[in-house]
Formats: structure tokens, C-alpha cells, sequence
């Protein structure tokens, strides 16, 4: 199949499949860098054509196919393709699953359309990582040279290098989740490999911690890593995202 395209009020041209069926419509958000032809976008959508569920996945800008290079970008940014993607090409209630960064796009997305979702999965959720996990983590080196030159390099355990931008942090900032009321008022699964060396199980226990939720459970897997995707992982991915359906 051929993707469609979306045109952004921002101007950018967002590309992404959509699977009709009943609803609610399940809308996956990707992570940092990656695309929607990830193992589990698509497990999720041949899942979601199985059952005759709603589906979307698409790309951010800067991401997969979408416009733009992923340098430009910051989470305000992938937020308002968020918005653009859910307003525009959903209707009703959804169920947002998040990995990684999509984990906190979801959680951005839950405090602008609480009223639109259903209930939300997260896995390997990496919220506020731009504060938490990369500028807390920054030498006075890395702080100097992300002052002179505006951007630093970061290696990373699954790809080419990060680049991270002073725009990347300062916008973070900007989009914080864990430091206000963080309210998830439907049902919301977390799912966390123990062998994540992106994302610890500390950041689930603090999420699960700060939310004000009412039906929020976190799910350890023992051994699985930031991919979540083999065979085990993606069983409890479908779960989890049919419980939360109803």
C-alpha cells in the first residue's frame, strides 16, 4: 500500500496509513528516530485488520518519510504532527500506543484531548528523557559544546548517533510531563523490558508513580530490551491494547 500524505498547518507533509474499522482507533506513536515501518507498527496493524479495529501509524517530520530532517525537529514539533495526525484523520475515541518518545507524545496527547481517548498502552514510555536523560547527563564539555556549536552528538546502543540540538532541550523543557499534575482519568498500560538500556525501569515506576489514574498497571518483563518486539513482547503488546479497547 501506498501512504497518504497530511499537510500540517506548521507546513510540513506528514505521511501515514490508516486502516478503517470499528472503533476505538488505535494510533501508534513511534519513537525517537524511528518510522512507522517498525516491528511493532505493523504487528498492531495486521492485529488491528484481524479484528476489524481502526488503525493509524504515520511518521513525524523529520522521521521515515515525512518532511523535513530529523535535526530540525523537538517535541513540540512531533507533538503538533501528533495533533495533526489524531484531528484530522480520527474520529471518535482513540487509544494512543506510545513507544519509547511516542510514550510521552501519548502523555502530551492525553493533556490536550483527554476527552478523545479511550484508554493508552505505553512501552519502554520515555518521558521528559530530554531533561532527565540527556541534559542531566551532560558534561561541562558536552553543556559548552551544545552552547558554542548549538548541537552535540550522542552514541546510541541502537543506531547512528543522536544529534541533539539546544532547540531539542530548551522546547523539552517546555513540554515537561512529570513535573505538574500529570491526570489520566481511562485505563493505562505500561510495559517495561528490565533490560532496556535506553529507558530504566526507574522512569516506569515514576511515571506510574506521578499519574493520577485510577486503572494504571506497569508490566516488568524480565530480560526484554528498548526493542520490545520479539514474539513474547508483542503478545503482551496485543493485550494489553485490547484490554484497554473494551
Amino acid at each position: 500500500m501506498e501512504p497518504q500524505y497530511l499537510e500540517t498547518a506548521q507546513g510540513r507533509r506528514i505521511a501515514y496509513h490508516r486502516t478503517e474499522g470499528k472503533g476505538p482507533c488505535v494510533v501508534f506513536l513511534g519513537g525517537l528516530k524511528s518510522d512507522m515501518e517498525g516491528t511493532k507498527a505493523l504487528f498492531l496493524e495486521d492485529w488491528a485488520r484481524a479484528r476489524g479495529q481502526a488503525f493509524l501509524r504515520f511518521d513525524y517530520s523529520g522521521h521515515g518519510i515525512s518532511s523535513g530532517t530529523f535535526e530540525e525537529g523537538c517535541i513540540g514539533d512531533w507533538h503538533e504532527d501528533t495533533l495533526a495526525a489524531v484531528d484530522q484523520l480520527t474520529t471518535g475515541a482513540i487509544v494512543p500506543v506510545g513507544s519509547s518518545m511516542g510514550g510521552w507524545q501519548a502523555l502530551l496527547l492525553a493533556k490536550a484531548r483527554p476527552e478523545r481517548i479511550k484508554g493508552m498502552v505505553t512501552i519502554a514510555a520515555a518521558p521528559d528523557f530530554t531533561e532527565d536523560g540527556y541534559w542531566a547527563k551532560f558534561s561541562d564539555a558536552q553543556k559548552a559544546e551544545l552552547a558554542e556549536r548549538g548541537r552535540v552528538e550522542l552514541p546510541s546502543d541502537y543506531m547512528e548517533p543522536y544529534i541533539v540540538t539546544q532547540r531539542m532541550i530548551e522546547n523539552g523543557r517546555a513540554h515537561l510531563v512529570l513535573r505538574a499534575p500529570l491526570e489520566l482519568p481511562f485505563p493505562v498500560r505500561c510495559l517495561q523490558g528490565t533490560d532496556d538500556s535506553a529507558v530504566s525501569t526507574e522512569t516506569a515506576l515514576r511515571l506510574l508513580d506521578h499519574a493520577t489514574c485510577s486503572d494504571m498497571r506497569l508490566t516488568l518483563v524480565k530480560d526484554a530490551d528498548h526493542r520490545f518486539s520479539d514474539e513474547a513482547c508483542l503478545a503482551l503488546i496485543a493485550d494489553a491494547v485490547e484490554e484497554v479497547c473494551g
